[in-house]
């Protein structure tokens, strides 16, 4: 979960790249792109789409939202073929729909390695998880894995998945994959969870006793909470009388950016909203959605966790304020809080303008917990 931004802002004109348009780009008469040059904008492409998908809801053109998404996977894929060497892409088995993961190594020496899963939240992509863990784990000699799962990228786009509360079910076979590849230390499975899985990766971590070390970027128990109280009052017991206020009350005054907004945050757990929306409508049916964003509430599962672990939480936190502090706080397990400040660049959700301080601390930390040192 990002931190809010309205529709439509930013310069006249065309501002975000069309399905399918070519992220070639030439480097000037007589200098042609080399491998790393490729390699790099073929992610910057991918980063741009993911804007795209992030805002196209809130456009003239949202029905143009599964293409947007094509699109950017096809220039993220791009870049993990040019990456050195290749990540491994695969799928890993979770009921009727496999997980797409891509494996990041430092070399293809086929030394094992300690290994982060890094898990993205609620509206993030594939690519984000390079700047939030990819690059800083392979500069340490981590391997890295990142994966679409329920309600994120290719199952939420294309399958048309939503979030599961299970979040143990995901990471688990998972884990399965990654202790089956002789490049990876069974022993040294790290977790992490950003946005929105700073809820979802701790509730596996309750369960998967094989992961070795935990980080929370923030710590999240409820992620229902993110939500102003305003929304939160139109949900009731009652499935007809929350539609009808929904409907009847709140629809016909919401203004388009806050419409937009509605729509962008509860697709992830309604494929009906996540359609109507690209029809350009507000979906209908407010009780479903919101009651499976209730059930990802963990404050009961995370004494249950027994791995050593960090929890963030940054100054002007908008979606989670104080949530850090209780799962620090209801934890049981080894522990440490680390709270990013203003001072240092790094206030926000998620530390959006300091993501290399957030991969400091987070890195040093894993390595001194999960390597000892």
């Amino acid at each position: 979960m990002r931190p809010p931004r309205l529709p439509g802002h930013g310069p006249p004109g065309r501002t975000r790249p069309r399905p399918g348009d070519s992220h070639a780009v030439r480097n000037g008469p007589g200098a042609p792109a080399d491998g790393q040059t490729k390699r790099f904008r073929s992610l910057r492409a991918a980063q741009y789409y993911a804007q795209a998908l992030f805002f196209v809801l809130g456009s003239d053109d949202p029905g143009s939202e599964e293409q947007l998404y094509r699109s950017g996977r096809k220039a993220w894929d791009t870049f993990c073929d040019l990456c050195e060497p290749a990540a491994v892409k695969a799928q890993v088995p979770y009921g009727t729909t496999p997980l797409p993961v891509w494996f990041f190594r430092p070399d293809a020496s086929g030394a094992r390695r300690p290994t982060v899963i890094l898990t993205n939240g609620s509206d993030g992509q594939n690519v984000d998880m390079w700047t939030y863990g990819v690059a800083a784990a392979l500069e340490r000699g981590w391997n890295a894995l990142v994966y679409d799962g329920p309600g994120q990228g290719q199952l939420l786009f294309v399958d048309r998945i939503v979030f599961t509360p299970t979040w143990e079910k995901v990471v688990t076979p998972l884990v399965d994959w990654l202790t089956a590849r002789s490049d990876v230390d069974p022993d040294r499975i790290a977790l992490t969870g950003l946005s929105m899985a700073g809820d979802l990766a701790p509730r596996a971590a309750a369960f998967e006793s094989r992961i070795a070390a935990l980080v929370a970027m923030p710590g999240c128990v409820d992620p229902w909470l993110g939500f102003p109280p305003e929304i939160r009052r139109i949900l009731t017991p009652d499935k007809q009388q929350t539609n009808d206020i929904w409907n009847k009350e709140v629809v016909p005054e919401l203004p388009p950016a806050a419409a937009a907004t509605m729509k962008k945050r509860f697709e992830p757990f309604s494929i009906p909203a996540m359609l109507e929306a690209r029809r350009g409508r507000l979906f209908t049916d407010f009780y479903t959605p919101a009651t499976r964003i209730q059930a990802l509430r963990i404050t009961d599962v995370v004494p249950r966790i027994k791995a050593p672990t960090l929890v963030l939480d940054y100054e002007g936190e908008q979606f989670y304020p104080g949530q850090p502090r209780e799962m620090y706080d209801a934890l049981t397990a080894p522990k440490d809080y680390v709270r990013f400040t203003a001072a240092q660049g790094a206030q926000l959700h998620c530390s959006p303008m300091a993501p290399q301080l957030h991969c400091e601390v987070v890195f040093d930390w894993l390595q001194q917990t999960v390597q000892g040192g």
